[in-house]
Formats: structure tokens, sequence, C-alpha cells
């Protein structure tokens, strides 16, 4: 199996030590000792080898992937000349990987996601192989663990699909947008909904062929980059064709319309980290509630509280269901309930003309 790595998004949610320079992905957010997109690969290790694995990013993050993947050939770095969504980004994707292999495989991953079974993980990704080699355009479904909202939904079919092996495999009825609250909770009553995170597997020629029916201009435009691939003018086509493709996702633009679909459920810890309050999903925490991710602290009567600190010692007194993230040169203060408003401080220091900070 190839597989692609998404790994252009920025990850504001998590300022600030995720920033434009240095994207999550590219960051050790949870203390581990390896960045994100480092763990990524090292939990595919055995489904694919470090030639097959490709990373779609920006030009201003191919020399961190360089960096932080040295084993990882140099040409397996695609580069998108700037953000069109996930529908593009797979595309160019699977026109690089159908230039190499036309009969390949391709698993389409991102480089933010954690997991905490990468045994599991690896497991569903081997299945979720064995149904794209019966042609199924296969989705791995997070198994819901509450009413969330802020995911879209899939919803299963029927009875389990040959091929089974040891994890089943369901047809797709249909994917679902963003649920409020009710619908959510009426979700996960009625069992075979999953979140749907974006990662697929499937044969590259099918996907394409999905692109030729659903997006026909964006198709034509991903055959010329491919057709282009390996000239003295691959650059200039792809500069040329980006421009005119439109910008949307790959749930919209293909999977929504698609047919035979299939979700292998997965249940291996997944997290996407979305915001600060995440880590203390996968996190341990002491018998306060506290996650302390990294850095030396001292916590007085303190409770709930998420800390990330750098060089300095960060003290806590008497405080509750904070998060506190120290980076160096930016100090980060909120409440839990309240840390998804972080895009409002990114916003007004991009405002403020504070480059330096984002």
């Amino acid at each position: 199996m190839y597989i692609a790595i998404l790994a252009g998004g920025v990850g504001t949610r998590l300022w600030p030590a995720s920033r434009e320079s240095l994207p999550k992905q590219f960051s050790d957010v949870t203390g581990v000792g390896r960045t994100m997109i480092q763990a990524t690969v090292d939990r595919l290790e055995g489904i694919a080898s470090l030639s097959e694995i490709y990373v779609i990013t920006g030009q201003r993050y191919r020399q961190l992937v360089l960096d932080q993947l040295p084993g990882i050939p140099p040409d397996n770095i695609i580069v998108e000349p700037h953000g069109r969504n996930t529908g593009p980004a797979i595309g160019l994707a699977c026109a690089h990987i159908h230039r190499r292999d036309p009969n390949a495989i391709i698993g389409l991953l991102h480089a933010d996601h954690i997991i905490q079974d990468a045994d599991a993980y690896r497991s569903v990704l081997c299945q979720a192989e064995l149904a794209a080699q019966s042609d199924y355009l296969t989705v791995l479904g997070i198994a819901p663990t509450f009413a969330h909202t802020g995911y879209g939904y899939i919803k299963s079919a029927g009875e389990p699909l040959p091929p089974s092996a040891h994890l089943p495999v369901y047809a797709v009825e249909r994917f679902l947008e963003k649920p409020d609250q009710a619908t959510a909770e009426g979700f996960l009553a009625d069992g075979g909904y999953y979140w749907n995170a974006g990662n697929f597997i499937c044969r590259v020629e099918r996907m394409l062929a999905e692109f030729k029916k659903q997006l026909p201009a964006v198709h034509a435009g991903l055959a010329a980059i491919e057709s282009s691939l390996g000239s003295s003018q691959a650059e200039a086509v792809l500069a040329q064709v980006w421009e005119e493709l439109p910008s949307i996702s790959i749930d919209h633009g293909v999977m929504e319309h698609a047919q035979r679909v299939a979700v292998v459920p997965l249940l291996a810890g997944w997290n996407d980290v979305g915001s600060w309050d995440a880590l203390e999903e996968i996190l341990p925490v002491d018998e306060d509630g506290n996650c302390i991710i990294q850095g030396e602290t001292v916590l007085v009567e303190s409770r709930g509280t998420i800390v990330s600190g750098g060089k300095r010692l960060i003290a806590l007194v008497g405080v509750e269901d904070l998060v506190v993230v120290d980076s160096g040169d930016a100090l980060l203060v909120g409440h839990k309930n309240q840390i998804q408003k972080i895009k409002a401080v990114v916003e007004r220091l991009r405002s403020a003309d504070r480059a330096d900070l984002l």
C-alpha cells in the first residue's frame, strides 16, 4: 500500500504551540518526544516502506518535512502551490502515485491525528486494504465516544460485507453534516454511526474515476498535471492548473455522491487534537484531574487544569479548569469551556500585524 499524508494545515486552535511557521503536525504537542507527523509515520511500520510514503504540504513546510522525516525520498514530498482544501490535495497525491503505479492502493491519511493503539490501527488499515482490493472506496469510521457536534458522521448499512476477515466492513448508507446536539445524541443511541475523520483507503484508479465522474474539470486538471510530471514543464503546469481548481473538500466533492463506499470501524484511541482541552482525553491526569503535558509545574489546590510549559516553572494556586500554555514568547491562559475562542486571539494578532507571533 502507498500512503499519502496530508500535512498542509496550520492548526490555529493549538496556538501558541502551533504557528503558521511551525504548525501542530510538525510540533510535539503531546510531549512524547516525537512530532505528530513523525508519530504518523512511525505507526505505519509494516504497512508501507518509507519509499512508498508521500507527504502533501505547502512550500514553506517542505524543509520541515525533509528535516523531520529524513528517510522519505525528497521526490515523495508533493508541494501544493497554496491550499485548495482536501479535494485537490488528495487529487494531486493520486496523480503522483498513479503515474508511479496505476494499480496502486493508496491510504490517504492526516499528519495531525493521534492514535493511541498503533497495533489496532494497523489491523484496521489492513482490513481497509482488503476492501479496497474489492473496489470499495473505504473510509475509516471513528467509533464515537460521545455525542460530538464538531464532526461529520457516517451511517453504515446492513450486515458486514465480504471480505470480512477478522474485522467488520460495512457499506456506507450516507455521509451526514455536523449535527446539532439532539441529533448527535440520536446517532449515538441508534448505533451504526461513526465520526468521519477523512481517512480513506482505495485503488488510486478508482478515486481518480470518481473525480472524473463528480468533478470532471478537476479531473482534467489532474490529468494535465500527471502528464507533465518528470518533465521541465511540470512546475509551470501545476501552477497554471492549480489556479483554476476550486477549493473543495473531498467529502463534498467526491465521497458524498460516490457509489460502492465502505466503512471500517476504528477503535484505536483516535483524536484529532482539535483544541487544547482534547489533550486531557488522551494524556494522563492526576488525582485532581490536572493534565501536565510538559514542563516544570507546581500546583496548589488547583483542579482540572491543562498545563504545557517550557523553560520556566509554572505555579498555579487555587484555580480550576484552566488551560495554561507557555511557548516562550507567548503565554496563553484561558478557561477550558472558552478555549475554542482562541481563534479570536489569532485574528486579533493578525489584525495587529503581529506576524512574529503567528
